[in-house]
């Protein structure tokens, strides 16, 4: 689907990373290795020098890795992972569900990697990454703790798939608004709580994903600007520079 950033099928193995669909619906669970010169482009991998940079894509991300647990909050910029290699376990939730799941709105957390220890009781956390180490599969653990999550805290607001749906199909925020029968303030205020941000930038970040999507296919750039709900290529380019820092072909060069 557009609104995931990832470069792989379920449950394929690229440069270390591997990915697969949750139980937990709309998520994904993944993996990467501690390889100096490969990791994830996208949403998923994190941290280690030589990785390529983490692009915005709408989610959040519960993080295992060296005995650490963490959320990566969402980005509305490129993410240039940092430190020494490492492997982690990641639980990426579908854009607007991790709040309710976690307990915190989200634009508290845009454009953060944050020790969860930060957002919940310290006790709780211990409890948890004890049971992290001693699983043989911490991604399989960490998909079980979000599926006891999202069992304890009900379903997510319909309201919010609705929305991420509209937009990830083009339709304009006013239009999307009155369609869910939402004032656009009250619309941006519920998006800064689930998203990090308001609806507009929403709708920005799930196009760059359509258009990553359509030219790593090989849709030529001015076709995948039409495609993707771009003016024209000058406004594609201008786009992808401001959300990931590099232009569109140094990103598909990246792989």
């Amino acid at each position: 689907m557009a609104y995931v950033a990832v470069e792989t099928s379920a449950g394929a193995v690229v440069g270390g990373y591997a990915e697969r669909p949750s139980r937990l619906t709309g998520a994904v669970v993944w993996t990467k290795g501690p390889a100096k010169s490969e990791g994830g482009t996208g949403a998923g991998p994190e941290g280690g020098t030589g990785d390529r940079p983490v692009l915005p894509d709408g989610c959040m991300d519960l993080l295992w890795s060296e005995g650490r647990l963490l959320v990566a909050g969402p980005d509305t910029r490129a993410y240039v992972p940092a430190g020494p290699p490492a492997r982690w376990a990641g639980l990426r939730f579908f854009p607007g569900t991790a709040p309710g799941y976690l307990g915190v709105p989200a634009h508290e957390l845009r454009d953060r990697r944050v020790e969860l220890a930060e957002l919940w009781p310290a006790a709780r956390v211990r409890r948890l990454s004890a049971r992290l180490e001693a699983a043989p599969d911490p991604a399989a653990a960490l998909e079980e703790v979000a599926l006891e999550l999202a069992a304890a805290t009900g379903p997510p607001d319909p309201l919010l798939r609705h929305l991420v749906a509209a937009l990830d199909a083009g339709r304009p925020v006013a239009a999307t608004a009155d369609e869910l029968g939402l004032g656009e303030r009250l619309l941006h205020r519920r998006s800064l709580a689930a998203f990090g941000y308001g609806p507009k930038t929403l709708a920005r970040v799930l196009r760059l994903q359509r258009a990553l999507a359509l030219a790593r296919a090989g849709v030529p750039f001015a076709e995948t600007a039409v495609r993707a709900g771009f003016a024209d290529q000058a406004h594609l380019a201008r786009n992808v520079r401001e959300l990931t820092g590099m232009p569109l072909r140094d990103l598909l060069a990246l792989g």
